[in-house]
């Protein structure tokens, strides 16, 4: 059974339960932000930093994201809000989400006793983010800087929803952590002439 399908009987499976007058559920585990604000800022030479998000969410499967503690379009944006600073008196820098998605992919488990006496894995999620900074002089694109990471994951058949959520946020930080380090370098690259 996918985890889609798992979370939607967990949810009515619960309405049930506030309709029998069962008390409030546990709240879901709270996590960190995926902050960057330890690190140096990105000083740019320009009037001032918009954060675009491109990327639209289906909410269906096998897209996952929308169930993740923090979402990894959420975690984009704060990396361009805690890393990319406005130094500049000209010109507009725009930061642009374009993909966020983690899809979940239903692995093979062992059946019969087998099956009983083994904790396979059961699902693998894979995260995809890829962001573009573009530089705008008046209407004029001085360039675009891309940067994409990629990370996947599985896990086994026998967790609760909080030790999957907890797996989720370690995922989305594991693929912000390589995109911070993608994007310090491709913007030394492509803008070096627009660091401060």
């Amino acid at each position: 059974m996918s985890l889609s399908r798992k979370v939607a009987t967990a949810f009515f499976l619960l309405g049930l339960g506030v309709a029998g007058g069962c008390t409030t559920p546990p709240a879901q585990n709270a996590y960190p932000p995926i902050a960057f604000d330890d690190r140096a800022p990105l000083r740019l030479d320009v009037a001032e930093v918009v954060m675009e998000q491109a990327f639209q969410p289906t909410n269906e499967a096998p897209n996952v994201e929308h169930l993740f503690p923090e979402t990894p379009a959420d975690a984009a944006l704060r990396w361009a809000g805690d890393r990319l600073v406005a130094a500049g008196t000209s010109r507009r820098a725009v930061f642009v989400v374009r993909d966020a998605s983690v899809l979940e992919e239903s692995l093979e488990t062992s059946e019969g006793l087998s099956g009983i006496l083994t904790v396979d894995q059961s699902e693998r999620y894979s995260s995809n983010l890829v962001v573009e900074l573009q530089i705008y002089d008046g209407t004029y694109l001085k360039g675009t800087a891309k940067a994409q990471a990629k990370r996947s994951v599985t896990v086994p058949e026998d967790l609760t929803l909080q030790e999957r959520e907890a797996i989720w946020h370690q995922l989305t930080k594991d693929t912000m952590t390589d995109l911070n380090r993608e994007l310090e370098q491709v913007i030394a690259s492509t803008y070096g002439t627009y660091l401060l």
